[in-house]
């Protein structure tokens, strides 16, 4: 059974992951991480008349082949933990009404694929339900279309705005047997460092990253060279280096092992300013290269830190600050 070390989980038969899949668009699709995604479309409509429904569609897409790929049909799963950006996570909820799946709808804005494996791991490892799945995604037009201006708009981008990614992760969770495990989670805490930019929203989650990871430090008594990366979520250019000065600060050096999903989703080439954001940024680069590698014990442990803004259009527009949030949960190779 899980028990808890200061504020983090740990589990003592760690839930195993069966399965991941990974669908994104055609600009993710050109970047590094491209020979390990499971499907990119050059349509980034995905067939569909709008953008929120190509949304839907590429969850969809990727809901279908987690579930494939884990042999695994949908009335043995027992329930699916999911959110998306849009307004009343209806990306989430229309790629999943035709399932019969019992549905958790999360919204942890860009944080939402680490909140769904830290609530995913305490269902399983509880013993509540021995498959679940977390699911999650973002799509350029739609988020920018909902939070700042329709592309027709044309709108110029400072340099630490972010590119959101059109990409969808899926993960299943389960119960025995092998595989990459979850060994510990960590949930976040609101940190709200006081920026107002939506186009800067590195700066607005990095303060909770940084408090997570010094959370998760104390309670394990680890240190960033027990780790072989530590990945944050999309805080981008702008947000990493803000904390790797925080713990500068603090007398410790995390450039050895900290990345961010934000940085490795694109590469220089890329026209994406300060980097990658979105719920889809961190699931894509789980549920391909940092899964990937764990498999193939390229990486033996790894802590993925999802990070998100939790603003709105009408808190933004209101003037008010936009807070941060960050859940990390620790995954190890099976050895």
């Amino acid at each position: 059974m899980m028990k808890k070390q200061g504020n983090t989980y740990c589990f003592d038969d760690p839930p195993r992951v069966l399965s991941y899949a990974s669908v994104v668009g055609k600009k993710e699709g050109e970047g590094p991480l491209s020979r390990d995604f499971d499907y990119i479309s050059n349509d980034n409509t995905f067939g569909e008349q709008t953008w929120e429904k190509a949304e839907s569609r590429m969850m969809s897409m990727a809901f279908e082949r987690v579930l494939n790929k884990g042999q695994l049909p949908p009335e043995q799963l027992g329930c699916v933990l999911g959110g998306d950006l849009l307004n009343q996570c209806i990306s989430t909820t229309f790629a999943l009404r035709p399932t019969n799946v019992p549905f958790f709808g999360l919204y942890g804005a860009c944080s939402t694929m680490a909140e769904g494996l830290v609530l995913a791991a305490c269902l399983v490892d509880g013993g509540f339900e021995r498959t679940v799945c977390a699911i999650t995604s973002s799509h350029f037009c739609a988020a920018e279309r909902q939070y700042r201006y329709p592309l027709e708009y044309g709108g110029q981008r400072p340099q630490t705005a972010q590119w959101t990614a059109t990409a969808s992760g899926a993960v299943v969770l389960h119960k025995g047997g092998k595989g990459v495990k979850i060994t510990k989670a960590t949930p976040g805490r609101i940190a709200d460092p006081g920026v107002t930019a939506q186009t800067n929203m590195g700066a607005a989650m990095a303060l909770s990253a940084y408090e997570t990871l010094q959370t998760y430090f104390q309670d394990t008594k680890t240190g960033p060279t027990d780790y072989d990366p530590i990945v944050t979520g999309d805080l981008g250019k702008v947000g990493h280096q803000i904390v790797l000065d925080l713990f500068q600060r603090d007398g410790v050096d995390m450039r050895p092992t900290y990345d961010d999903c934000g940085l490795l989703l694109y590469d220089g080439t890329q026209d994406v300013h300060s980097g990658g954001s979105g719920c889809g940024c961190s699931a894509a680069v789980l549920c391909s290269y940092l899964l990937k590698a764990l498999e193939q014990k390229i990486f033996r442990k790894v802590l993925f830190c999802g990070t998100g803004a939790l603003l709105s259009p009408t808190s933004s527009n209101q003037g008010q600050s936009i807070p941060g949030i960050c859940h990390l949960v620790c995954l190890e190779a099976d050895v």
